[in-house]
């Protein structure tokens, strides 16, 4: 894929939220987006990183002063991995809804079982 800008690839990601269905994005509590150039070094082809405490685990008094849980995704994985802009947007979608699920308390075996892994 050729590079993309900042720009653009913010703007690629602002298609792919719009792609997920809106009611799945309107159950989310307490979730912010965030874009990373690199994940760690640990793992260089990490697309996309849920950090947080899912609502499967929450109990009555989470929230009061938590952070928003996150979803990062990482440009530097994600372009190098797409042909061009179309699955790159397709891409993002499909990591977005993986990292929803664990914010759903969906395990990594469980997606990898329904196919989203």
């Amino acid at each position: 894929m050729d590079p993309v800008t900042d720009e653009q690839f913010d703007a690629i990601v602002q298609e792919a939220l719009d792609d997920v269905p809106a009611e799945l994005m309107a159950m989310l509590d307490n979730v912010a987006f965030f874009v990373e150039d690199e994940p760690s070094a640990d793992d260089p082809d990490l697309l996309g990183i849920y950090e947080g405490t899912p609502l499967t685990e929450r109990g009555e008094w989470w929230g009061q002063g938590s952070l928003p849980d996150r979803i990062t995704l990482f440009r530097g994985p994600l372009t190098r991995m797409c042909a061009d802009a179309e699955e790159l947007r397709e891409e993002i979608a499909v990591t977005v809804v993986h990292e929803i699920a664990h914010h759903f308390g969906i395990e990594e075996e469980t997606l990898h079982d329904l196919g989203w892994g």
